[in-house]
Parts: structure tokens; C-alpha cells; sequence
């Protein structure tokens, strides 16, 4: 038993096991319906006995050049999120943004996105809503009649 192990730490080795399965997976949760680490939007997906909720966390995008659309049971949610500028200080001869700022670090998200979410099977693609309110889109998509559950009598 000795020979197994010789000149390694058990620990460490399962750090380095960790570390080979993060990179090979790339960090993300193990759940299989987890999207990818850094999308954007983020999105929060439950459901209630009536409809599907899907709230999808997008500030800083204009409620207008959204497209939502619904097909062969995938929710698509496109975009663009336009960079955020400082304010001039008053010195840059009336120009409302700033153009000698250098970025040296960039953490918030900005370009084009999309984001596509499988929709169940008892979706129904003709009951669907949609709204915008700080920075939330937040989307109900109903389900088919049949598929509610319903009690059935026995006689």
C-alpha cells in the first residue's frame, strides 16, 4: 500500500485532480442545464403551475433594440449592450463623453449578445409576455392547457 502513494500527498493530489477538472470543464456547475460561466445575460428560469418565469438580467441595454422571438422550442434573447462613457468634466469643449480616457481594465460586458434557453415541452409558444423594467427582462411564457395537471374522479 505504501508503493501506491510513494512520495505524494494524498491531498495534494486531489487538489490537483480538482484543478484539471475545473480547467477541463472550465469552472462551470455540474448541473447539465447550467449555462456557460460569463454569459450575458444571466438568467433566473422557474416555472409555476399556469407558466415558465424567465427573468434575464440585462442592464445598461435599451428596452428597444431587444429581440425576444420563440422557435421550435427555444427562447432567444438578442441584444446589444452599448459601452457606458463618463461624463466630460465640462472641459472638453461641449462634448458630453469623455475620448481620451484609456481603459486599462474592463469588467462590464459590452457588444452584441444572445442568448438561447430550451423552453419545455408544455411551453406554449402563442401565450408569451414580455417586460422591461430597471435592468430586468422579465418574460412569461404560459403552458398548453393540456399538459396542467387535473384531477380525475373515480367512480
Amino acid at each position: 500500500m505504501s508503493d501506491l502513494f510513494s512520495g505524494t500527498d494524498l491531498f495534494s493530489e486531489f487538489d490537483r485532480l480538482q484543478r484539471q477538472m475545473d480547467s477541463l470543464f472550465g469552472g462551470f456547475p455540474s448541473s447539465i442545464r447550467a449555462g456557460r460561466l460569463g454569459a450575458f445575460p444571466q438568467v433566473n428560469i422557474g416555472a409555476t403551475d399556469d407558466s415558465i418565469e424567465i427573468v434575464a438580467f440585462a442592464p445598461g441595454v435599451n428596452a428597444a433594440e431587444l429581440d425576444v422571438s420563440i422557435d421550435k422550442g427555444l427562447l432567444t434573447i438578442a441584444g446589444e449592450r452599448k459601452p457606458a462613457r463618463p461624463e466630460a468634466s465640462g472641459d472638453t469643449h461641449g462634448d458630453p463623453t469623455r475620448d481620451d480616457i484609456r481603459t486599462y481594465a474592463q469588467e462590464r460586458f459590452t457588444g452584441a449578445f444572445r442568448r438561447v434557453i430550451e423552453l419545455p415541452q408544455n411551453a406554449d409558444p402563442d401565450r408569451v409576455q414580455a417586460r422591461y423594467t430597471n435592468g430586468c427582462l422579465s418574460i412569461t411564457v404560459g403552458k398548453r392547457e393540456a399538459s396542467k395537471p387535473r384531477a380525475i374522479t373515480v367512480q
